[in-house]
């Protein structure tokens, strides 16, 4: 138990507890969301983006399978009605799933084998353990816009299950972020895949990427699918993680 609480600490002072990384995050988020938005957290884990985007004005759906973040997560917003909690993880399909936990860093329980096979190649995760499994409800985000609407905004950091809770999207979004991991490397480009035939749809999505909580974005300009695959590849030496951010063309800044 010690050390579960050791772990949601140390999640608690990462993401709440680092004011200059939520003044860039609020500035970042602010370009996609406005007061009355809609925007979904997948993967809410203690809620650090759901208080910046409470403050940005948006209604938020926090969506978080770990028992101990779900705990965290119904006491921070327990008074506010503009905070939606689900208490599951999106896939391809609703169901029931193993999510593998690591007790003492929470940030990285994931619902992929093939990350967790993907990322132990990487020294910065040489003490990392996987040392519980629960079974989790599944749902889908087409299933989440039936429930709450379209989302203005979606952000997706579910360690290497971004391309499953994709598949389970029917329509593109107007903006959506999703995260990159130079040791996952395959795994961000098949969910790039499904993003950009999603937005062929709709005239195509343009796409940047911020290196890990910068909160800025490394390209100047917003590229094709081609040109941020080739931007992910320099990046990709350097072992920094970050996150693809995905807009279609009447939101691109």
């Amino acid at each position: 138990m010690f050390t579960r609480a050791r772990g949601i600490a140390r999640s608690l002072l990462l993401y709440h507890c680092r004011p200059v990384t939520q003044r860039r995050a609020a500035r970042l988020y602010g370009q996609f969301l406005r007061p009355g938005d809609v925007g979904f957290d997948i993967g809410a884990h203690v809620g650090g983006r759901v208080r910046i985007w409470r403050r940005l004005g948006a209604r938020v759906v926090a969506v978080e399978p770990q028992p101990d973040c779900l705990r965290v997560l119904r006491w921070g917003f327990r008074r506010d009605r503009r905070v939606s909690i689900v208490p599951a993880a999106l896939g391809a399909r609703p169901g029931r799933a193993t999510m593998a936990l690591s007790t003492a860093t929470p940030t990285v329980s994931t619902m992929s084998a093939d990350w967790i096979r993907s990322v132990t190649a990487d020294r910065s995760f040489e003490q990392v353990r996987w040392d519980r499994a629960v079974k989790v409800d599944v749902t889908t985000l087409d299933d989440l816009i039936a429930a709450y609407g379209v989302p203005a905004f979606c952000k997706i950091d579910v360690e290497g299950f971004e391309s499953n809770v994709l598949a389970g999207l029917s329509r593109p979004l107007p903006a959506l972020s999703f995260e990159y991991l130079p040791s996952a490397h395959h795994a961000a480009l098949a969910a790039l895949d499904i993003v950009h035939r999603l937005g062929a749809t709709a005239g195509g999505y343009r796409y940047n990427y911020s290196p890990i909580e910068t909160m800025r974005f490394a390209s100047e300009r917003w590229l094709d699918a081609a040109d941020l695959t080739g931007l992910l590849e320099r990046f990709r030496p350097l072992g920094r993680s970050g996150d693809v951010y995905a807009v279609l063309p009447r939101t691109s800044h």
